[in-house]
C-alpha cells in the first residue's frame, strides 16, 4: 500500500511518534496500515472502519439514526422511498463534502428527476431552525470526553466562517445517541439543527475533527492534546474536557504575494494604509 509506505517514510524522515487522521475517506486505508505504522514507532487511534463507512455514507447513516431513534430527517435514496419523505426537500450524493452536488429543491417531479439521473443521490425532509456543528472526542470505551456545540452563524460553500460556542443540554443528548449509534471513538464533526421548539436533529457525523476546530480549543477545550495523549497511550484516562460558552469566530481571508523565484512581495494595502495613517 503506498499511500500506508509514503506516510512511514515520513515519519521516520521526521521522527514523527504518532499519527492524527483528518479526511475520513483515508481512515480505512490508516487502520488497515496501523500494524505497519506501529512497527514503525507510529502510534494510532482510529475509528473502527465500519464505524467509518456509516458516517461517510449518508443513507446508511440514515438508516442507523433512524434504527437507535435519533432525530434525523427522513431519508430516502430511491425515487420510490419518496412517499414517506415530506418535502421541501435536500438532495445530496451518498458520499460528499462541503455542500458539493447538493441541492434545495420545493418539488417533488424535480427529486424524481435528479434522482432517476443520479443513482448515487439521496433525498432528506429539509429541516428548518438554526444549524449547529458540536466537536466532540469519545474515549477507547465509548465514554464521551466532550461535546462543543456551536452555531454555524454564517457559511461559505458548506464551511463555517462565524460561529458562537453555546451550551446545551438537548444537543448534548443528541449528538451523544448518535455517536453511540455508530459506535464511533476518537474526534467526531457532528452537525445538525435546533428547531424553533428546541428540539434538536443530526444531520450527519464527519469522523475527523472539523475544520473550525480552533474556534473549540478557543473556547478552552483541547480536544486535539488529549486525542494525543489518547494515541500515545492507549490506557490513558482522559478527562472530561470544559469550555466556555459564548466564544464567537470570525474566519477572513487574506491575500499573499511572491515573485517567480518564490521571494515575498509587498502587499500594496499594507503600503496604502501605512501612508494613509502617516497623513492621518
Amino acid at each position: 500500500m503506498r499511500f500506508v509506505d509514503a506516510l512511514v517514510a515520513l515519519a521516520t524522515a521526521h521522527g514523527a511518534d504518532a499519527l492524527i487522521g483528518t479526511v475520513a475517506e483515508e481512515l480505512p486505508a490508516l487502520a488497515a496500515g496501523a500494524g505497519r505504522l506501529a512497527a514503525a514507532g507510529v502510534a494510532t487511534w482510529l475509528p473502527d472502519p465500519e464505524a467509518v463507512g456509516i458516517c461517510c455514507d449518508k443513507a446508511a447513516f440514515a438508516r442507523a439514526m433512524r434504527a437507535a431513534g435519533v432525530p434525523h430527517p427522513a431519508t430516502t435514496d430511491t425515487p420510490a422511498g419518496l412517499a414517506a419523505v415530506g418535502g421541501p426537500w435536500v438532495v445530496k450524493p451518498r458520499a460528499g463534502r462541503g455542500s458539493r452536488g447538493v441541492r434545495l429543491l420545493d418539488t417533488r417531479a424535480e427529486v424524481v428527476e435528479a434522482m432517476h439521473g443520479d443513482a448515487s443521490l439521496i433525498a432528506q425532509t429539509r429541516l428548518t431552525g438554526r444549524e449547529f456543528t458540536a466537536d466532540a472526542l469519545v474515549d477507547r470505551d465509548g465514554e464521551l470526553v466532550t461535546v462543543v456545540p456551536r452555531w454555524r452563524d454564517d457559511t461559505r460553500a458548506g464551511i463555517s466562517v462565524k460561529g458562537t460556542t453555546f451550551d446545551s443540554a438537548e444537543v448534548t443528548a443528541v449528538v451523544a445517541a448518535a455517536l453511540e449509534a455508530v459506535q464511533l471513538t476518537g474526534p467526531a464533526n457532528v452537525q445538525g439543527f435546533v428547531a424553533d421548539d428546541g428540539r434538536a436533529s443530526v444531520v450527519e457525523i464527519n469522523p475527523r475533527f472539523s475544520g473550525g476546530l480552533p474556534l473549540t480549543l478557543a473556547a478552552g477545550a483541547d480536544v486535539v492534546s488529549a486525542h494525543l495523549a489518547g494515541i500515545r497511550d492507549p490506557h490513558a484516562r482522559l478527562r472530561h474536557l470544559w469550555f466556555t460558552p459564548g466564544v464567537r469566530m470570525s474566519r477572513y481571508f487574506a491575500e499573499t504575494y511572491t515573485a517567480d523565484d518564490g521571494s515575498p512581495v509587498a502587499d500594496p494595502c499594507e503600503a496604502t494604509a501605512a501612508v494613509t495613517a502617516v497623513r492621518a
